[in-house]
């Protein structure tokens, strides 16, 4: 069967053992990076920066890769952001995905880039590369995240400024959203860089911490575990020397039944 299947024929191939979603929207941005949303199950429940496994049936057989869920645990359809990866297993054939096309979704949620997982804390920073800005493009337009914190500091590493442009558009669209806009105006701060082109901030957000570039560039002071708490997704790499630093400024990774100063999240897109 064709990995672009119809509803209805996705709906007989798995039976009820997933959901079946209809896709409603997609945007490519870049010739690497795309974004779709999808319709909700009206049974199926969230945490904001909760992943899920999606997928297509391909070869006449279901293959699954997960997801963060990019919007809100409150909103009424479903949005994801991915890599076109052109010999990825499910990324090859999810990047042709169009409006009216199906996709394959698990019943149970999970992950650890979720408030509860945090202990308070003033300021949270949530850093991510790539696609990892995903489980943030939920969590900042969630109002939970700014009842918790009196500023939320996003930052986004992209090699090339085009591929900013989610973030960008994330950004302006929750800072305009009528149900959680004068909070995000008043609390976010979007801090972007860039690594392979010229821009105004260049560098691994890890050496503009290292540097001290970053909390120069803020105004605020360097990471505090009384105050700070950060959040993690990007590469493997990323996320490896991101922790390190965090841990050098005293903070403690966390998880669900242990919440601390940070966290991290470890599920990837192939």
């Amino acid at each position: 069967m064709n990995a672009l299947a119809t509803p209805a024929d996705l709906e007989a191939a798995v039976a009820g053992s997933a959901f079946v979603q209809e896709v409603t929207e997609v945007k490519h941005y870049t010739d690497r990076l795309f974004k779709f949303r999808t319709t909700r199950p009206a049974s199926f429940r969230f945490r904001s920066g909760e992943f899920v496994m999606i997928g297509l049936l391909v070869d006449g057989k279901p293959l699954y890769r997960a997801y963060s869920i990019a919007s809100p645990s409150w909103d009424e359809e479903l949005e994801f952001f991915s890599i076109k990866v052109p010999d990825g297993p499910l990324t090859s054939h999810l990047q042709k995905i169009q409006p009216g096309n199906a996709i394959l979704m698990k019943k149970k949620p999970t992950g650890t880039l979720v408030n509860d997982a945090l202990t308070p804390g003033k300021r949270v920073y949530m850093f991510s590369t790539g696609t990892g800005i995903a489980p943030f493009a939920s969590l900042i337009r969630d109002p939970e995240t700014y009842e918790k914190f009196d500023q939320v500091i996003l930052t986004h590493t992209c090699r090339e400024v085009a591929e900013l442009g989610y973030g960008e558009e994330l950004v302006e669209a929750t800072r305009n959203d009528p149900l959680i806009g004068e909070l995000a105006r008043e609390k976010l701060v979007h801090y972007t860089s860039v690594t392979r082109e010229d821009f105004p901030r260049q560098g691994r957000i890890t050496d503009l911490m290292a540097s001290g570039k970053l909390f120069t560039d803020l105004g605020v002071p360097p990471i505090d575990p009384a105050i700070d708490r950060g959040m993690i997704c990007g590469s493997m790499e990323m996320l490896k020397d991101t922790k390190a630093l965090l841990e050098q400024f005293g903070l403690t990774e966390g998880a669900n039944n242990k919440p601390a100063e940070f966290v991290v999240e470890r599920a990837f897109v192939g």
